[in-house]
């Protein structure tokens, strides 16, 4: 997701505003007057550094083994959501890790709020290990706010063993999908193909953009919100359809009951991610190598384009003391051979070029064990990204109000197309509280 037109978001706040955020935390980032002094410390550094995900702990674990003067400690503070929320708190309070992970989409806000350090003066050497396209990910203006990580191409994860035994197969569709979901309920009354999860604002999102949408476009100093667009409302009738008509399970994932039916052959896919097979494995261990991915449904047959969904950097905070090894370590953890390996076998595609490369010639993840061309529709989905995507400055609160509007309407039977136009009005109104100018408003 190219997070396009973010510089411009960022100077409607106004410069003083901007000059204000950026001298939070009490001066203690990457370019603050301090930073010589910081820099300047001899002896072993020891870096606190937030991240969720599989593969990451072996990855720090390699790095303190290869830089004995730089010594990371990683703690697990929950997924995306939850590491920007508990950062951006700790980066207000002053106190924030050197380090974390952060979703792309999260990047903008956390930079209008100068929680993240500039870290360009580290990072020039690293640039070419890097396409255009994802180095932009990352920096705009010329500052550095982070080393891409891992990208996300939008695939469909299915349990090949069921499907098999039910004698269906992956939907090239979405109308198919719809067919095969009445078939599953058909041949197994107690299996759904599909959850529809109302918290999952970042798959939405991508459903939407692969539909045509854009839920955020900037012109000049006008932005336009389209969280309720036409391709968004028709993607929130086709997911009304199916759970009226109860053939996907509306709930959230990844709790117990749903962990529960996932190993039970019960659910029997996910569209989601790259990412995806790594999360379910981390819950599912027993079903390591009877899964598969596939090429997400198409909304129009013949147009394979896919969204990116999630996919993170690596950045430095404001508040760290040790930018520099902060960098070194962020670069190390998506450039180098070993780390980018370590990458591969928990399932994440990397974002380095090399890493990319690598998958060639690597072992699929262990869900999806028995794979054999697992690297290879992976890299079609991954050549086949919707470029330009439009990250606006407040998606934290488009995330939060999607969540409490699509909770309401599956636990209410209300019409998700309600909860979509809710969404937009408190984001329209949030950006207007904020200083930002929007259309037709």
């Amino acid at each position: 997701m190219r997070i396009k037109g973010v510089s411009r978001s960022v100077a409607a706040l106004g410069m003083a505003v901007l000059l204000a955020a950026c001298s939070s935390g009490g001066g203690n980032g990457a370019d603050g007057g301090d930073t010589a002094a910081q820099e300047a410390e001899t002896g072993p550094v020891t870096l606190q550094f937030w991240c969720w995900g599989s593969g990451k702990k072996e990855k720090v674990e390699a790095f303190n083994k290869a830089h004995p003067d730089i010594q990371v400690r990683h703690t697990d503070v929950g997924g995306g959501t939850d590491t920007a929320t508990k950062l951006l708190t700790a980066s207000r309070a002053g106190n924030a890790p050197d380090a974390a992970c952060l979703e792309y989409q999260s990047l903008p806000a956390m930079i209008v709020a100068g929680a993240l350090a500039d870290i360009s003066a580290y990072t020039g050497g690293i640039k070419d290990a890097f396409t255009p396209e994802v180095w932009s990910l990352t920096s705009f203006d010329g500052a550095v706010y982070g080393v891409p990580q891992d990208v996300g191409p939008m695939v469909m994860v299915y349990n090949k063993k069921r499907f098999d035994e039910l004698k269906i197969e992956p939907p090239k569709t979405w109308k198919e999908f719809a067919d095969v979901a009445a078939e599953v309920r058909k041949k197994d009354p107690e299996a759904y193909l599909a959850t529809f999860a109302p918290g999952e604002f970042g798959n939405f999102a991508g459903l939407a953009q692969q539909a045509g949408s854009s839920w955020w476009k900037l012109d000049g100093d006008t932005w336009t919100v389209g969280i309720a667009d036409g391709p968004s409302t028709e993607v929130a009738a086709f997911w009304q359809d199916l759970i009226d008509r109860d053939l996907v399970k509306a709930q959230p994932l990844l709790t117990p009951e749903w962990n529960n039916q996932l190993n039970k052959g019960k659910i029997l896919s996910w569209p989601s991610a790259l990412w995806a097979p790594g999360v379910l494995y981390s819950v599912a261990e027993k079903q390591a190598g009877d899964w598969a991915i596939a090429p997400l449904p198409q909304w129009k047959e013949g147009d394979d384009r896919v969204a990116f969904q999630g996919g993170s950097a690596i950045a430095v905070s404001k508040n760290s003391k040790h930018a520099k090894a902060a960098a070194e370590f962020a670069a190390w953890m998506n450039t180098d051979k070993t780390a980018y390996d370590i990458q591969i076998s928990a399932g994440e595609y990397p974002a380095a070029i090399a890493g990319q490369q690598a998958t060639a010639d690597s072992d699929p993840p262990a869900l999806v064990a028995g794979q054999k061309d697992y690297w290879e529709v992976a890299t079609k989905a991954a050549q086949r990204t919707i470029p330009h995507i439009t990250w606006g400055p407040n998606v934290k609160t488009a995330e939060s109000a999607f969540g409490d509007a699509v909770s309401a309407a599956i636990r209410d039977k209300t019409p998700l197309v309600d909860a979509l136009k809710k969404t937009q009005q408190v984001v329209v109104d949030d950006m207007k509280s904020t200083g930002f100018k929007v259309a037709g408003q």
